[in-house]
């Protein structure tokens, strides 16, 4: 039976009729996502029109005036890579040289483990792609483990693993009144973890809270490991930008490697080298031998096949070129300190600013953390009020910024934080 379209005159029969009402109903129960904790503040502070706004809420390196910043070793690469490369596919594994420098930054010049070729290595879309990789692989091969995840931590962590189907356990790892590292919980927590659990480690510069273990509870931290027969997964989103010396943010996964650990690392160069729109990083696990690195980087290849079919050429063009050239690297050298060195002398100064101030409150866990953040200790209240009151923005656990700061206004911040927090 044909039933006649009012509207247009024609005649359509009862399936044509059941599947337009499908159709139009395929999308029609679909909320909006909800706002990322993160990417939220900026959006919010993009629509505040007072001039006295500051965002100290993403993470994202400013100089002192409050801008963007490219590094001229970056500026230098792109020259040199300018006409001078083909703009073809890279193997699904990405970039073998960008991989190699990657290795080598992390493990050492040195290393008898890339000699040997027991690392499975594969360029990754910066430190996110490489998590999100190591957590299909880890559900592909394991799929009865579970991922232990700091109580704080990154909020896109939770995503990663959720969405990858890994259930999700969490282990102690900050200490609120203090505002350092609960360093017995943790010990108690990965005692307490059934036998060979995985477990994401921050490198250094933890986030949100900036707050490292010390090189002897590195250790105390991986002779534990050893003796449960744990798997580290790090991740390492800020080696040199949290102290200014690669080297030094790279000891906690030195220490584990000595100790004979098989681990994960995660590496990014969005921070350290300020490529953040150029989604350029590394995955590697280091294995047993040779042959079950080949067999490792086939899988991870095979992973990424569907997922994005190969990394993008030119951020991993850039650092080849960076860390492969000895002056652009000693360029870097230098860059990387500047950035981290501008940081610290922001907590200095924030701290000082607040004690002048006369505050009530002990601020010394400001200039105890390192890297970009701050946990600040402030609560989802007086926050609001920073926001409601000063136009500051940053998430409501309290993280700040710190590269938000700059002499401009810092003053302004500390005076805004002193009266939110008075009657703390």
């Amino acid at each position: 039976m044909a039933i006649r379209n009012l509207l247009n005159g024609q005649f359509l029969n009862r399936s044509s009729v059941t599947g337009a009402r499908f159709m139009s109903s395929w999308f029609r129960n679909i909320e909006p996502a909800p706002k990322d904790p993160i990417l939220g503040v900026t959006e919010a502070f993009l629509a505040d029109q007072s001039p006295n706004k500051v965002n100290v809420g993403v993470g994202a390196y400013r100089d002192d005036n409050g801008k963007p910043v490219v590094l001229e070793c970056v500026r230098e690469a792109e020259r040199r890579i300018a006409g001078n490369q083909f703009m073809e596919y890279l193997p699904m594994g990405g970039s073998i040289h960008m991989v190699q420098e990657s290795l080598k930054l992390a493990y050492g010049d040195d290393s008898e483990f890339i000699k040997d070729k027991r690392i499975a290595a594969v360029q990754a879309l910066s430190g996110t792609g490489a998590c999100r990789l190591f957590a299909v692989f880890q559900q592909r091969f394991h799929p009865n483990t579970q991922i232990y995840i700091p109580v704080p931590t990154w909020s896109n962590h939770h995503n990663i693993w959720r969405d990858a189907g890994v259930p999700i356990k969490t282990y102690r790892y900050y200490h609120p009144e203090s505002k350092g590292l609960d360093f017995s919980g943790l010990m108690d927590d990965i005692k307490n973890a059934p036998d060979g659990s995985f477990f994401l480690l921050h490198a250094c510069a933890h986030n949100p809270t900036g707050v490292d273990p010390s090189e002897e509870q590195w250790r105390e931290i991986s002779s534990q490991f050893k003796a449960k027969g744990h798997f580290p997964l790090f991740d390492m989103a800020y080696q040199g930008f949290a102290s200014g010396n690669p080297e030094r943010d790279v000891k906690a996964i030195r220490i584990f490697v000595d100790d004979g650990h098989l681990l994960g690392l995660a590496q990014s160069y969005a921070k350290n080298m300020g490529l953040y729109g150029q989604r350029v990083g590394c995955l590697s696990l280091l294995c047993e031998d040779q042959k079950q690195a080949v067999a490792v980087k086939s899988q991870l290849q095979l992973i990424s096949r569907p997922m994005y079919s190969n990394p993008p050429l030119h951020g991993a063009l850039v650092v080849s070129t960076v860390l492969s050239d000895p002056d652009l690297k000693k360029l870097w050298l230098k860059e990387v300190k500047v950035m981290a060195d501008r940081i610290i002398g922001m907590r200095t100064t924030l701290r000082e600013n607040l004690e002048n101030l006369g505050s009530p409150l002990p601020w010394n866990h400001i200039t105890n953390q390192i890297g970009m953040f701050c946990y600040s200790g402030m609560t989802p209240e007086q926050v609001d009020r920073l926001t409601s009151e000063f136009h500051i923005y940053m998430t409501r656990n309290g993280r700040i910024s710190m590269a938000g700061l700059n002499t401009g206004n810092v003053g302004y911040v500390a005076n805004a934080i002193n009266e939110v927090t008075k009657s703390a």
